[in-house]
């Protein structure tokens, strides 16, 4: 039987590590889009988007010595939180076994527990720093469909402004400031993403996406609908690291101002600043007062239509 494995990049503290990764019914979607063009990239997106996942797989995963076993749920899905500590700081390997009717599939990836120090980095992606035309579905469509990640545009200077905030308050040059990109995009992009990172030298980071799509519907709506999901990622991220603040990057296409003005109410201690980029030719008046708002909290915001204006703004509070 014919059956694949994802596993995407876990996150640890002091206390625990968390893991999570899919199991599907035919080849992951990482097979799908690997620098093909024209027609076959546009069938491997179509591919990617009706792939089916496969429930009640047996997970078996090994770290440190360590296994832990458990199975996916309805949507192929696995996550897995292990009590530990005692884990230095740094990436950190770990291997997991799919069995489903007498056959096995392996895979390896890594978890993070981040390096002591002042900040972190939450980072929206389509519009933050992967062009995607959010607003406009029939473009979105349209890229999504005719360019492979070789062709796909990054905003100017957004890598060099998330470089110098991996390193910032950095003396230790293997040290690191924490990424997390966090999306509605849906994990049956996570492959094309994670390459667009390495291909633009974005810091390497933990991802944290929409549910797995598997339906014609879903993929003519991708990245849509309620985002409310995001919210909880992110409130997720910041229970767990209660000792670190979080600089917020975002875009005014969709609903990052209001989700980062709720998450500067739950937690007005650990965000340290909010950098919203703006999509379109004049400012949107509701971001602004979400912004002004914001400030209200003494916590900076910048909105702005070049990275180059955030990376001076960074520079000026102090944050590089």
């Amino acid at each position: 039987m014919k059956f694949d494995l994802s596993l995407y990049r876990g996150y640890a503290n002091e206390e625990q590590v968390i893991l999570f990764g899919h199991v599907f019914k035919s080849l992951a979607p990482e097979y799908l889009l690997t620098d093909k063009k024209g027609y076959r990239h546009a069938k491997g997106v179509f591919e990617m988007f009706t792939i089916k996942t496969l429930k009640n797989a047996r997970i078996k995963v090994y770290f440190n010595n360590r296994e832990i076993s458990t199975q996916t749920t309805y949507e192929g899905y696995f996550r897995v939180c292990i009590p530990c500590n005692g884990i230095d700081a740094g990436w950190h390997a770990y291997r997991v076994e799919a069995y489903y009717k007498g056959h096995m599939v392996e895979a390896e990836s890594e978890f993070l527990k981040p390096f002591p120090g002042k900040i972190g980095v939450i980072s929206d992606i389509d519009d933050t720093f992967l062009i995607s035309h959010t607003n406009n579905i029939f473009k979105k469509l349209y890229v999504l469909l005719t360019k492979n990640v070789q062709k796909r545009k990054i905003f100017d200077d957004v890598a060099t402004h998330y470089s110098l905030l991996s390193k910032a308050g950095r003396t230790d040059k293997m040290e690191i400031n924490t990424f997390f990109y966090v999306s509605s995009s849906e994990w049956n992009l996570y492959s094309f993403i994670l390459n667009f990172t390495k291909l633009h030298q974005l810091p390497k980071a933990v991802f944290k996406l929409k549910k797995i799509k598997s339906g014609l519907t879903d993929f003519l709506f991708s990245g849509r609908g309620n985002h409310r999901h995001k919210f909880n990622k992110i409130k997720d991220i910041l229970e767990f690291y209660p000792q670190m603040n979080f600089v917020l990057m975002g875009d005014d296409s969709q609903k990052d101002p209001g989700i980062y003005e709720e998450i500067v109410k739950y937690f007005p201690k650990n965000v340290a600043a909010v950098y919203i980029r703006q999509t379109t030719n004049k400012q949107n008046s509701k971001t602004v007062k979400m912004l002004q708002n914001i400030e209200t909290f003494k916590v900076p915001t910048c909105y702005f239509v070049d990275s180059s204006i955030a990376i001076a703004h960074s520079k000026t509070i102090g944050l590089l």
